[in-house]
């Protein structure tokens, strides 16, 4: 009697007919697995990609906080619900509060400016001395002056131009800035839901990817899992410090200074600190300024300051907060940060140098096993020079295996 005939029939009817366990398979089935795995991890990004950027986001404040958060859940007796839950109530304090304060100073500041224009249309305002005094261009900047801020009416008519000739342009930009307001918050929103799931259910996921790394680089993962978070939490938290201290120092600053709003431009300093070279040209702007307003003392001590408290931060803090065990060059920090704007808006301020402070660490790992392997395998000895060569040719043989060697060595 055949296998088919002796098997016993199911009770369940087979949509696709009887199958036999003698038959080949087309597909391997850890192959079929493996395929099918892809693609359902290529539709899970297709359909999912919206919320890709609050997820990384999430992850990445994740790693930079775990060490404080698990200080915070052995306080709260290892209740991983209470300690998310305290965790983001934290976070949004410490999110929303300085944000607030920021903004309430911001829109006074605003007011100011409102009233001063208002003030301005109705009586005008005469061409301020530092801008007639400019060489070159001062004479031609005082007549634009005096014509659309000098004379009573002027910035009224002003308004009314432009937003005559332009208002289906401002009407498309306020939509755009209200649609980008919105989806913001939605960002920042899904970002804390996904954060306090991190926390939560941090611990379990960890030693599933530890599973997996070990799986897919049993050679590699100790180390990379230790490179990784480490590189993580220096990177966002080292940034995110400096960006705050220099914005409240140089803010100060500003306001010993007597510069003009010094709230607001303290906040923007502070952004622009996130950006390399973003922070010096901010004191740098201001210094012009106030030189350029009569008080040259001040913009020169304003210069002087912010160069020796960039100075400071570049060779003594920066250093030991940014990087970690990667020390991340100045090239991949600012393409990560282009990038990462570029792509992801606001947050990618903070997900991009993690991903290319991630490939550096990658990289240098890759690299760092190469030279271990070409280390452990001695090199051959050059063939012993023979009576036919001749001392020209011995010693070019010479001096291109030294400048081998100085290259793998500059190289590695």
């Amino acid at each position: 009697m055949s296998n088919i005939d002796s098997r016993k029939p199911s009770g369940e009817p087979r949509w696709l007919g009887p199958a036999s366990p003698t038959r080949i398979a087309l597909i391997p089935p850890i192959s079929a697995a493996r395929w099918l795995l892809v693609l359902v991890a290529l539709a899970g990004i297709y359909f999912f990609h919206g919320f890709l950027v609050p997820v990384l986001a999430a992850l990445v404040i994740g790693f930079a906080s775990w060490p404080v958060y698990t200080r915070l859940l052995r306080q709260v007796g290892g209740n991983t619900t209470l300690g998310a839950t305290i965790a983001i109530i934290l976070i949004l304090a410490f999110l929303v509060v300085p944000i607030f304060i920021a903004a309430s100073y911001t829109a006074s500041e605003i007011r100011e400016w409102f009233g001063w224009a208002v003030h301005v249309n109705k009586t005008g305002a005469p061409v301020p001395g530092w801008i007639a005094a400019l060489p070159a261009v001062g004479p031609w900047l005082g007549e634009q002056w005096v014509k659309y801020i000098g004379t009573p009416g002027a910035i009224g008519e002003l308004i009314q131009l432009v937003s005559g000739a332009n208002i289906g342009n401002i009407y498309r930009a306020i939509l755009a800035a209200g649609n980008g307001a919105f989806h913001l918050v939605l960002t920042l929103l899904f970002m804390l839901i996904a954060l306090f799931f991190v926390y939560r259910n941090g611990a379990g996921f960890t030693r599933q990817v530890d599973l997996v790394g070990e799986r897919i680089l049993p050679t590699r993962w100790e180390r990379i899992s230790r490179v990784v978070p480490a590189t993580i939490s220096s990177t966002v938290t080292g940034m995110t410090l400096i960006a705050i201290g220099e914005g409240i120092i140089l803010g100060i600053a500003y306001w010993i200074a007597g510069v003009p709003s010094p709230v607001t431009l303290g906040v923007l300093t502070g952004v622009m600190a996130l950006i390399p070279g973003g922070a010096p040209l901010s004191f740098t702007l201001v210094s012009i300024y106030l030189v350029a307003s009569g008080s040259p003392a001040h913009g020169l001590a304003l210069f002087v300051w912010g160069s020796v408290e960039l100075f400071i931060v570049d060779k003594t803090i920066r250093p030991k907060l940014v990087g970690g065990p990667i020390k991340l060059p100045f090239l991949p920090t600012f393409f990560g940060l282009v990038g990462g704007v570029k792509t992801m808006g606001f947050l990618g301020l903070f997900i991009g140098p993690v991903l290319m402070a991630l490939l550096v660490a990658i990289w240098r790992e890759w690299v760092r096993e190469v030279e271990l392997s070409a280390a452990a395998i001695p090199e051959a000895p050059p063939p012993p020079p023979t009576e036919d060569d001749s001392v020209d040719e011995v010693a070019a043989l010479e001096e291109d295996s030294e400048q081998t060697t100085a290259f793998r060595k500059a190289a590695f």
